[in-house]
């Protein structure tokens, strides 16, 4: 459905962008996260078709939004962080114009709004003036506004962003409906949020994907150690690294003079934690802790986006 090659951007002499490269499949919902700075705005508003790349193409259904802008967008709703709203109109007025501008046909267009409204919860406050409203209905609104039309793909960019728990909690509930219906591509700095509503991230550091996981299958997956040792980094590194068992190992930082804090990621076959306690025995090297690595997007963003800085 939507589908990155090879893009990049620049602003001067500043890579915003570096040969970025994924795909979203129909009907999937995926998370694109980043730190400040790492080109996931940038990457958003190439998708939308407010900014062409320097470099590269995006597709959507198909379309090349450069070459067929016209057709790419009838199939993307766009949620920015700030939502363009008219304080002055009435949400029925505002989304009704939405409507008109993405060509929704006339005879239908009662029977749209509707619906649009009654799947984000704005039924009823269809008479309210924007400017009156709460945050959390105008994100809802916002929400609204990127479904008039009935695209296929919703691009969201924070949209919780400003809202109190209560609301946050109604704004997942509300994404996570729309996700079996529509394709959705998440921006969001709350890892927690997107783990409850994405299949799969996207992690961008530095402009480039630093990371692709499929978090469903990751559930099934042998878990890390984290692993205390005191021993020397210089020593214990190709030590752990010759183990059958494990796939990589790599330190964190914040280790103590004299001991080193490791992950271990398990090979597909073996038994890490068995091939560990034997080599540690016979170095005399003591384990002053060994756990499991629960493998939460936070563990997963901070050890991509360490090891690339490294």
């Amino acid at each position: 459905m939507i589908a990155f090659q090879a893009v990049s951007k620049r602003y001067g002499a500043h890579r915003a962008l570096r040969e970025v490269s994924f795909s979203v499949p129909r009907g999937q919902a995926v998370g694109l996260l980043g730190q400040n700075g790492a080109g996931k705005s940038t990457a958003m508003n190439i998708l939308c078709g407010c900014l062409a790349p320097s470099a590269g193409s995006v597709t959507v259904g198909g379309y090349d939004v450069t070459m067929a802008p016209r057709q790419a967008k009838r199939l993307i709703g766009y949620l920015p962080e700030q939502a363009p709203m008219y304080d002055e109109m009435t949400v029925r007025e505002y989304l009704k114009f939405a409507c008109r501008l993405r060509q929704v046909e006339k005879r239908g267009m009662d029977a749209h709004l509707k619906e649009v409204m009654e799947k984000t919860g704005l039924a009823d406050v269809a008479g309210r003036k924007i400017g009156n409203l709460s945050k959390g209905y105008r994100q809802r609104v916002g929400v609204a506004q990127a479904l008039c039309g009935t695209p296929d793909a919703l691009i969201l960019d924070e949209p919780t962003s400003g809202l109190d728990p209560r609301q946050s909690s109604e704004m997942r509930a509300l994404i996570r409906a729309l996700a079996g219906e529509h394709t959705i591509l998440f921006s969001s700095h709350i890892l927690s949020e997107v783990q409850q509503i994405c299949d799969r991230v996207i992690i961008l550091h530095q402009g480039r994907v630093v990371c692709d996981r499929d978090l469903r299958e990751s559930a099934g997956e042998k878990k890390p150690l984290r692993a205390l040792i005191a021993c020397g980094e210089q020593a214990l590194l190709p030590a752990l690294r010759s183990l059958k068992s494990v796939k990589a190992a790599e330190t964190e930082r914040g280790s103590e003079p004299g001991l080193t804090q490791v992950v271990l990621t398990p090979a597909a076959e073996g038994e890490p934690e068995r091939e560990l306690f034997a080599l540690l025995s016979r170095n005399g090297w003591p384990l002053l802790r060994l756990t499991p690595v629960e493998d939460s997007l936070e563990e997963i963003f901070l050890r991509v986006t360490e090891r690339e800085q490294d």
